[in-house]
């Protein structure tokens, strides 16, 4: 009798922990900014002479703002260039990060301001913002996993990151 009441605790504590599991999963979804969500980040021509590019062209003196309005969108929809996305706060400090749409795909992401409340905050943040910008630039969209331990983080992240992408018009 004993043996069947142990299995059943067993039992019930794994299906709330898939149930927990995908709450979560589902919770990091919906809070990420859906694709007709307004956008408050601001673009930067891949041409600009803040130093993002490693354009050779970097002499010429064209207008940034002309130059992107002629760059031809790719077939993601968004013009190349350099997109700031909001400024997300979280309980340990704020986080924002800039996404480089080059040749319609996401070729960068660059982590402006990362959570800095304390030193626990910061080591996470230096841990986990390296793994979520790989995930990022493999799947080719902010909708990747959340990454355990760095969850407020990674949220934070990929909620900027997915401003920036709506600012590019990214549809990636």
């Amino acid at each position: 009798m004993r043996s069947g009441s142990a299995f059943m605790a067993g039992l019930g504590s794994a299906a709330i922990i898939a149930i927990g599991w995908q709450a979560g999963v589902g919770t990091l979804t919906s809070a990420l900014p859906q694709s007709g969500a307004s956008a408050s980040g601001t673009s930067n021509a891949a041409g600009s002479s803040s130093g993002t590019s490693s354009s050779s062209s970097s002499s010429a003196s064209t207008d940034t703002s002309s130059q992107a309005a002629t760059t031809a969108p790719a077939a993601s929809g968004a013009a190349d260039g350099t997109y700031d996305g909001s400024v997300v706060n979280t309980r340990f400090g704020t986080v924002q990060v800039q996404a480089v749409i080059s040749g319609g795909k996401i070729t960068d992401v660059i982590a402006v301001k990362l959570t800095d409340a304390d030193r626990k905050s910061v080591a996470i943040s230096q841990q986990v913002a390296p793994m979520v910008r790989s995930e990022v630039l493999t799947a080719q969209s902010a909708k990747v996993a959340n990454i355990s331990g760095g969850t407020y983080t990674t949220q934070a992240y990929l909620q900027s990151l997915q401003s920036a992408l709506d600012a590019a018009g990214f549809t990636g």
